[in-house]
């Protein structure tokens, strides 16, 4: 829990104080005169200014949030002899500048943690895809398990090597987003020709980004063998007499291939509320053996299904996944590109209702990824810094009067039309902005909440 709170602190501290360090940067740059930065809202908790600065540096109570107070005439009277570093006096493209150095800063970091993440490495599966499940889209392209993905092309594009589980579970998913087909160039176990096979993503005109997508896609996990791992003193595995070690090699009549297809066989082996025995032919120390398994039969999700009480399969096989200077930044920028149009896409599709609205989430749900990444390692942290930053940015690229792109959009109508919007239109614009903005986090706040109970 501590972990939790300190990594989600980190993280909004840090990416608040980019965002608003983008304005103020270009602010200063412009020759507007900055008042305060603040990170936060509220009381101050602590506050300074540095020796030849008249900005005010601030750290305040509610940390959700941040600003930059600047000079402006429309706020308080201003001195005459200071009117010139007013920000409502600076050309159009000055100020549309500063209000974009704010998103503009979050996606340069984003692309920055994500170079960071590629030059330290990270431990990441091989691209071993593990047996499909029944009716996915893998299994009907042929896919039996434990074949290597050399490379992935969606659409009519070209193939590009990927060199990770991860990266070949982020290609599949672009794809089906964006409702285009995939082409896998595979190595099929003990062969070494490579040969090509399409996974027709585009029938799938789905909404979400989650688990029941790469289910019906059929790539679910890497591929792991079929090793029983601990047991638990009191399961139906102890009970059976497996030992840890252990190599399944048949289920029944059913040749075992990896640990998911076991996990699949273990969970369908209940008939209305209890589990069939089950004949397991396995392997241990060399020796081929055959003992009965009745898995426990236990209710999950108003479904009941199979538990044995040990850990099925090995782990994967793992690569260090590391990028040169260059080439982690490339795949840096590249990454940042593909996040920020894929949010852009999936918040137009909830807009007019071709994707759900579950996909919004909230402070909660990131608090509580920023603490599982902080846990699994700082290259994780890293990449969860970077895909909130990324969503921080795209967000305040929104055309909402109250964020940036709001702002935006009014500059945009002053220089097609030469003239400011009116005060009355901007104060009805402001309430719409807000009312839109409230609704949108009481929806991830409602989603949160269902995440965490569920």
């Amino acid at each position: 829990m501590l972990m939790t709170v300190l990594a989600f602190a980190l993280a909004l501290g840090v990416l608040i104080a980019v965002h608003e360090y983008g304005h103020y940067r270009v602010a200063v740059a412009c020759g507007v005169k900055v008042l305060r930065f603040s990170v936060g809202f509220g009381k101050p908790l602590l506050r300074w200014t540095p020796k030849g600065s008249s900005t005010e540096f601030v750290l305040a109570a509610f940390p959700l949030g941040g600003y930059v107070r600047m000079l402006d005439e429309r706020e308080a009277p201003v001195a005459e002899g200071e009117r010139h570093l007013a920000f409502n006096n600076k050309p159009l493209r000055s100020r549309a500048a500063i209000v974009a150095a704010g998103p503009a800063a979050n996606l340069l970091l984003a692309v920055l943690l994500y170079a960071g993440v590629n030059w330290i490495g990270v431990q990441e599966p091989k691209p071993y895809v593990a047996s499909p499940p029944a009716g996915s889209l893998a299994q009907a392209a042929g896919l039996k398990g434990a074949e290597l993905v050399q490379a992935v092309a969606r659409g009519d594009g070209p193939l590009e090597p990927v060199v990770s589980f991860d990266e070949l579970r982020w290609a599949l998913a672009r794809a089906a987003l964006e409702g285009q087909d995939a082409r896998l160039q595979i190595v099929r176990p003990q062969t070494a020709a490579a040969t090509e096979l399409k996974l027709p993503l585009g029938t799938l005109e789905t909404r979400e980004a989650d688990e029941k997508l790469f289910e019906r896609i059929g790539v679910v996990a890497p591929w792991t063998p079929a090793v029983m791992g601990e047991l638990l003193p009191d399961g139906a595995a102890r009970r059976a007499g497996l030992r840890e070690g252990d190599k399944v090699l048949a289920v029944g009549a059913v040749p075992v291939v990896d640990g998911q297809q076991l996990r699949g066989l273990i969970r369908a082996s209940v008939r209305g509320t209890e589990a069939v025995a089950q004949d397991w032919r396995i392997e241990r120390g060399g020796q081929p053996m055959q003992l009965s398994v009745r898995p426990d039969a236990v209710q999950q999700d108003d479904q009941w299904v199979g538990r044995i009480g040990a850990f099925v399969g090995a782990a994967p096989e793992m690569t260090l996944v590391r990028r040169g200077f260059v080439e982690g930044l490339q795949n840096g920028a590249q990454r940042t590109w593909d996040l920020s149009v894929l949010t852009l896409r999936m918040m137009g599709r909830m807009v007019i209702g071709e994707a759900s609205l579950k996909n919004i989430s909230g402070p909660l749900t990131i608090a509580d990824y920023a603490g599982k990444s902080a846990s699994m390692g700082f290259t994780q942290y890293l990449a969860f810094l970077a895909l909130i930053s990324v969503s921080l940015g795209v967000l305040n690229l929104l055309p909402l009067p109250v964020l940036d792109g709001g702002h935006l959009m009014y500059y945009l109508w002053e220089g097609v039309t030469g003239r400011q919007v009116s005060e009355a239109w901007m104060e009805r614009l402001q309430r719409l902005g807000v009312a839109v903005l409230l609704l949108m986090m009481c929806i991830a706040f409602f989603n949160d909440i269902n995440r965490l109970l569920g």
